[in-house]
């Protein structure tokens, strides 16, 4: 319980410096808020009003423990640029919601890509022997590894969907709408994000059980009669899954940044594109509540690696 406490002490303390940081870069870098929304229409007066209509005119630090203080009470606020009508200003909660789905699926199909096919590949790779294959494996997986996600996701549109047309570029299908079109369609945005990430998997998991292959535990397995079946999947495979399951957790912060830029690239109405667009019109409000969920993401992902290491070697809980 000790422990526990002292990792969820950590992660709401570094929401809060988050949030502080987010919130103090919007008062350093130039540019009003008020000007933008405003556009040709802004005079003085109006702009006047329109400040005290959002609170701008108040203290920053007042300014924020409002907002703060709205947040820990489940209000996050309303947008200053989206709007349901011309009258009445969109909440951020409304607003994000309807956007997250779509990030969380990416984010959770190109994980399970990841997962199903990195780990066999990692095992047959490394279990092979063949140094042609050992040779090609490396290639590949080099390749792919350098080349980055966006540029990735512009191949994949152009081979899947203009010349083998498996699915229509630019052609999204809403969740709402036709659940497994919807996943057809994020197959391919998810294929950018994984293939990168498959590679370094695989690559490392390879590394990791040739060098458990060169332990004493493995030799005194052998002595005693285990077969190299045994041997792997019960001894080395089991170790060598301790750093990379700490690998998967680093790469899951990855695939929640990647999927802003790919989501970009495939047109996904995702919390992705929001944030870009709500930090080009200076939407505070918005983009405070996108870095808190991206933080929160990140540091929550890095809370379940160390309680999964602990379940899988003793040793750690005992520490």
């Amino acid at each position: 319980m000790k422990y526990l406490g002292k990792k969820v002490l950590t992660l709401i303390m570094t929401l809060f410096l988050v949030s502080v940081a987010a919130f103090l870069a919007f008062q350093i870098i130039p540019g009003d808020v008020v000007a933008s929304i405003l556009g040709m229409e802004a005079t003085p007066e109006r702009e006047e009003q329109l400040r005290e209509e959002l609170g701008l005119n108040d203290p920053p630090v007042e300014r924020y423990f409002n907002w703060m203080t709205g947040v820990l009470r489940g209000d996050l606020g309303v947008s200053y640029r989206y709007s349901k009508n011309m009258s009445e200003m969109m909440p951020v909660a409304e607003l994000i919601g309807d956007k997250l789905p779509v990030t969380l699926m990416l984010a959770l199909f190109s994980l399970i890509l990841i997962v199903l096919i990195s780990i066999p590949l990692g095992v047959w790779w490394a279990r092979s022997g063949s140094r042609v294959l050992d040779a090609v494996l490396g290639v590949a997986t080099q390749t792919a590894m350098a080349i980055p996600s966006f540029f990735l996701g512009i191949l994949v549109t152009y081979l899947f969907g203009i010349v083998l047309r498996l699915f229509s570029p630019g052609g999204y299908v809403s969740y709402r709408d036709n659940f497994a079109g919807f996943l057809g369609y994020l197959l391919f945005p998810a294929l950018s994000i994984a293939i990168p990430k498959i590679a370094m998997t695989a690559r490392f998991l390879r590394n990791s059980m040739l060098t458990e292959f060169g332990s004493d535990y493995v030799r005194t397995a052998y002595s005693k009669g285990c077969s190299k079946k045994r041997v792997m999947y019960r001894h080395v495979l089991k170790n060598s899954m301790m750093p990379v399951i700490t690998f998967l957790g680093m790469i899951i912060a990855e695939i929640v940044a990647g999927s802003i830029v790919v989501e970009q690239v495939f047109g996904l109405p995702g919390i992705g594109r929001l944030l870009i667009s709500s930090i080009n019109n200076r939407d505070l409000p918005v983009v405070e509540i996108l870095i808190m969920y991206i933080t929160f993401v990140v540091i929550f992902v890095y809370f379940l690696v160390d309680i999964l290491y602990r379940v899988i070697d003793p040793r750690i809980s005992g520490k």
